[in-house]
């Protein structure tokens, strides 16, 4: 099989969040390297083998690999056919340097909900617009990620907020078009974002993100209905283009805003 090296790569306006890579790689290894970043890393074809610490490591397709900043390391295929795998680069705003030890201890973590979860997460990374979506992912990626790696800490234990999640709501209507990224809501309503997203899911049972694009989509139906331009809706709305318009309003209406707007 011939060499293969196909690679992705791009800085999301997401706090936190200092590259994100994907790559396919056949007949190509990484020589001995690091990073200033934790590398966060999912393999979806094939496998990676690699050294860190003077200790050989393995990513199978089940696997969350978290590799810290400044500890060498390198990484082959394991298999025939190469890997496949995507990268998240995370400052140590998410996870701090008391953690590197740990981490350098066990690198590999099975966890099928954190694995479940950084698909998730590179899912939202994909699609400009969805920052919102991206940065409360990673807030409780950096949670799980913190209670493997300091295992006495207890996470993702709902706790009820009403009186946050109501405060977050109206700071969400009242910006509905420019939006609010985590970070600033975490700060104007002093709380931690992990339990600002986790206390606005528990009081109405959907993500702050959700409800925002909720939101957006039902503007947007309005717009159409007046005859205007689904291009120009999107801008209106608050959306970062019209194909970003057009996967939410197709998810939550069933068609596209051009055949709703038509229907009328």
């Amino acid at each position: 099989m011939a060499a293969r090296q196909e690679v992705t790569a791009w800085r999301p306006a997401v706090p936190g969040v200092v590259e994100v890579f994907h790559a396919h790689f056949t007949g190509y290894a990484y020589p001995m390297h690091v990073h200033e970043a934790w590398t966060l890393l999912i393999v979806d074809d094939g496998a990676v083998r690699y050294d860190l610490d003077r200790h050989e490591h393995g990513t199978p397709h089940d696997t969350v690999s978290l590799l810290p900043p400044h500890v060498p390391h390198n990484g082959s295929p394991a298999t025939p056919g190469g890997f496949r795998k995507r990268v998240v680069y995370l400052d140590t705003s998410l996870l701090g340097a008391d953690l590197v030890g740990s981490a350098v201890d066990t690198p590999d973590l099975r966890d099928p909900l954190l694995r479940r979860r950084v698909g998730q997460l590179h899912h939202a990374l994909d699609h400009p617009g969805d920052e919102l979506e991206a940065a409360g992912r990673l807030t409780f990626i950096g949670e799980r990620l913190t209670a493997h790696l300091r295992p006495r800490l207890v996470t993702d234990v709902p706790r009820a907020d009403p009186g946050l999640a109501r405060r977050l709501r109206e700071l969400l209507d009242a910006r509905i078009v420019e939006g609010v990224a985590l970070d600033e809501a975490a700060a104007l309503l002093h709380a931690h974002p992990a339990h600002l997203v986790r206390a606005f899911s528990t009081a109405y049972g959907i993500a702050p993100h959700q409800y925002l694009n909720s939101r957006r989509v039902d503007r947007a139906r309005r717009l159409l209905l007046e005859g205007r331009r689904p291009g120009e809706v999107a801008t209106a709305t608050g959306f970062f283009d019209q194909s970003h318009l057009t996967r939410h309003f197709r998810k939550l209406v069933g068609v596209t805003p051009g055949r709703y707007a038509t229907s009328a």
